[in-house]
């Protein structure tokens, strides 16, 4: 793709950066913001600049946030002692839409997935079990997709967790194996939280 403005090319390069964004459509970006006005740009801009520099995440369960907690742990109507498990924000998004969970959080970060490189470790495990040691946890649910990655991702988290008196179970099979949490629809999705079974079942069925 030839350009005739090297402040074209770098702009649709960086578009082009974004995932599932091919140069076309990077260029089709580029031409829009350049019929903008100014300002609009600049806010355009500075939104991205901002999310980089000034989010944070939340010290209790990861999520991110803007504040020191998020508004979901913040909620005094949200029962504390319940803890869904999920991979990223996509997750707590999906299933707040649903508006059948009253619980909280614990945003992992990932899932372990040796092919790629990601090991426990890399996720927040960790203070997982640091808070499932100060007996304020009563149920954990493990709401991971229904990958190999996830279901491994589920056995190490019950056999870090198992030992600590903790009701553990994992979302119904609502969620069709292999699926991502983020495309499923809500209705489906807010049956499988509802319809939760214990973890101790799914092994029995392997």
């Amino acid at each position: 793709m030839n350009f005739s403005s090297k402040l074209i090319e770098e702009a649709v390069n960086e578009f082009s950066k974004l995932p599932g964004v091919g140069k076309r459509t990077a260029l089709r970006f580029v031409l829009h913001l350049m019929k903008q006005n100014t300002a609009d740009v600049n806010q355009f801009g500075n939104a991205f600049i901002k999310l980089r520099n000034d989010l944070r995440y939340c010290e209790k369960c990861h999520n991110v946030s803007d504040k020191p907690l998020c508004d979901v742990c913040a909620n005094p109507h949200r029962d504390q002692s319940t803890v869904c498990i999920v991979e990223d924000i996509r997750d707590v998004m999906a299933i707040e839409n649903t508006q059948q969970y009253r619980g909280v959080y614990h945003v992992l970060g990932g899932i372990i997935s040796p092919m790629d490189g990601i090991g426990p470790s890399d996720l927040t495990i960790e203070s997982l079990v640091t808070k499932a040691s100060t007996g304020e946890i009563k149920e954990v649910i493990m709401a991971l997709s229904t990958t190999m990655e996830g279901d491994t991702t589920n056995f190490y988290i019950y056999k870090r967790l198992k030992d600590y008196g903790i009701s553990m179970s994992t979302i119904a099979r609502g969620i069709a194996i292999g699926d991502e949490l983020e495309y499923a629809d809500e209705i489906t999705l807010g049956r499988s939280i509802i319809n939760r079974t214990p973890y101790e079942n799914t092994l029995q069925m392997k």
